[in-house]
């Protein structure tokens, strides 16, 4: 018995081959001929019918489009589902909503029984596949609008005006064992293509250097053990698109999740950190919002702000979000039942000591995702087409929405990265230059508290809400992108406030901006000591912020105190004895100085 023999006897089986009683005019040319007064469908045209559509989804498959899965019979929902889940796809179910697609560019709110449904723009389709055309659906209708292509099963009772719309036509009956048949064959497609793709980046001789290099990536990936992280240079990443249009459909993909469960105690200041005044009468709050602003201006983008809020920091972060009325930011309120009933999952940012895996990724992150699933929030934005989380761990005022980062993370098909700086010179240690991709311990790089996750391992993630979480188990292969200091822009102590509020930072329209003047392109390092811990003791201590544009480090231990119009350039350390006191008198500029008592000002340098 030949193959073909073979599939067509499967394909019998499955009585694919009955059709309806009435066979339409158009409908003839699959059909051949009747019996007992039912359409009989030419198995031969089924099965080309099937290698033509399954060729049409394997040429996109490889394209890496979107599809959307659509089924109006509950009978075919559980097999649906479970070949979503096989091939990585999203089961999108939002289809069922009238306009889907073609009222999709202006935002609308449908209300159902029991739950709201905000429903804004949505990444269209690359191809429409449809299980049942029998039934009442408008996506036929608003695909062939919208020229999206359709594959379809089709019957020889379908009406032409259905039928002309379906772009890779399958005749066939619609039976529970056929559905079943074409969704293995769909499934094996994708699966097929996905191998032959690995192995053509991996083995092609010809392959382009840049397909051959995110190969490699991904094997390193692969082979980084529990204890190791791959780290790819931020330097390494290839650059944006030039072309606007192109950076603005890859920024709607993206959601910006920042946490605000941290007070200000530690400096002395009663609200939310987040609150905190820190650069020109703006606070924390303010400048990551107008930045997200500017981003959305700039690209014509629509990239939501999502605050989540402990019972203690809300009440602050509504009052700074006074200022911002009409932007699109949201707020929702940590679960304080869910907080309770996680146990390895604490309410503040505080990370496992004892895991070198939690240092990298927040503990918290289930129960993050719970509170927002719970809050009505995570809906919408799949129904919106967002595909990627950037999560805000601290107050960060670098520019952190960086579009080369994610389109790296969406072409290679990334679903959780960190952006970590080493602690030691282990690219050293190594061997390796600071450009080059690695493998390393851990142990050797810290989290900046940014971190890249997509909307799929979301879903992962709640699904595992109920047995158990840890984040060594759930990311198994770590992923970082060595980012440069340009990207990190910390507030945790008053050393952080006295970089923010001098002259090396200007504000223009809201966002900070680095002096030119300053030829190091990594800020100075400061160290004050605890006399100047908090906000108040700190503003107290400065008449007013010293310029340190020529600063490489600064020391301050002890009873110091600065006057105006100071100039700090080089080296300096002021350290004064106990029961002594230093003031550094106005107009000083001081340069490479090591000042250990008032008689120090003006003799001692390093």
């Amino acid at each position: 018995m030949t193959i073909h023999s073979v599939v067509i006897q499967k394909i019998l089986s499955t009585n694919a081959h009955l059709g309806r009683r009435v066979a339409a005019h158009h409908f003839k040319i699959y059909s051949c001929g009747s019996r007992n007064a039912m359409t009989i469908i030419d198995s031969d045209k089924t099965l080309i019918c099937l290698r033509n559509a399954c060729s049409f989804i394997g040429e996109l498959v490889r394209n890496r489009a979107r599809f959307i899965f659509v089924n109006t019979n509950t009978l075919f929902d559980e097999i649906i589902d479970q070949m979503t889940k096989t091939i990585g796809c999203r089961n999108d179910t939002s289809w069922r909503l009238g306009g889907f697609l073609t009222n999709s560019s202006s935002p609308r709110k449908f209300r159902g029984r029991n739950k709201k449904l905000n429903l804004a723009a949505v990444q269209p389709p690359d191809c429409v596949v449809i299980f049942d055309t029998e039934r009442k659906s408008s996506v036929i209708q608003e695909a062939a609008k919208l020229q999206i292509p359709i594959v379809g099963l089709v019957d020889s009772s379908m009406p032409w005006d259905i039928y002309k719309k379906i772009t890779y036509p399958v005749p066939a009956n619609d039976s529970v064992q056929f559905v079943y048949l074409f969704c293995n064959l769909i499934t094996k497609t994708f699966l097929y293509e996905h191998r032959r793709l690995n192995a053509a980046l991996g083995t092609s001789a010809i392959a382009k250097p840049e397909i051959r290099e995110e190969a490699e990536q991904l094997d390193k990936i692969k082979m980084a053990s529990k204890d190791k992280i791959y780290v790819l240079p931020y330097e390494r990443l290839e650059p944006a698109s030039e072309d606007l249009t192109e950076i603005k459909q890859l920024l709607d993909k993206l959601v910006v999740l920042k946490f605000n469960s941290n007070l200000g105690s530690d400096m002395g200041f009663s609200g939310p950190k987040s609150a905190l005044e820190v650069c020109h009468g703006f606070t924390c709050l303010d400048l990551v919002v107008n930045h997200i602003e500017s981003i959305n201006s700039k690209y014509a983008c629509n990239i939501p702000l999502l605050m989540m809020n402990t019972t203690s920091t809300h009440d602050g972060i509504l009052k700074v979000l006074e200022k911002h009325p009409n932007k699109n930011i949201h707020t929702f309120i940590q679960s304080q039942h869910q907080q309770e009933n996680i146990e390895d999952m604490p309410g503040s940012r505080t990370l496992d000591k004892s895991s070198t895996q939690d240092k990298l990724y927040p503990s918290n992150l289930l129960e993050v995702f719970l509170s927002l699933n719970s809050s009505g929030k995570l809906e919408p934005l799949i129904s919106q087409g967002k595909e990627y989380f950037l999560l805000l761990q601290s107050d960060n005022l670098a520019e952190v929405v960086d579009p080369k980062i994610l389109s790296h993370l969406i072409k290679n098909s990334v679903e959780h990265c960190v952006e970590v700086m080493p602690t030691t010179s282990g690219t050293e240690e190594r061997g390796l230059p600071p450009q080059e991709a690695r493998i390393q311990s851990k142990e050797s790089v810290k989290s900046i508290n940014t971190m890249w996750m997509s909307m799929s391992c979301v879903e992962r993630l709640l699904q595992r809400s109920g047995l158990g979480f840890t984040s060594s188990k759930f990311f198994d292969r770590a992923f970082a992108i060595d980012s440069p200091s340009s990207r990190y822009l910390p507030v945790e102590r008053t050393s952080d406030l006295l970089i923010l509020q001098s002259d090396l930072y200007t504000s223009a329209e809201g966002t900070l901006v680095r002096n030119a003047a300053r030829a190091n392109p990594k800020d100075p390092s400061i160290e004050l000591g605890p006399e100047f811990g908090n906000v108040n003791d700190f503003h107290s201590r400065f008449k007013s912020i010293p310029s340190i544009i020529e600063l490489d480090s600064l020391k301050v231990n002890g009873d110091v105190w600065f006057g105006t119009d100071i100039t700090l350039k080089g080296k300096v350390s002021i350290a004064a004895r106990p029961g002594m006191k230093i003031v550094i008198p106005d107009g000083m500029e001081l340069r490479n100085r090591l000042i250990t008592s008032q008689a120090d000002i003006g003799t001692s340098s390093l």
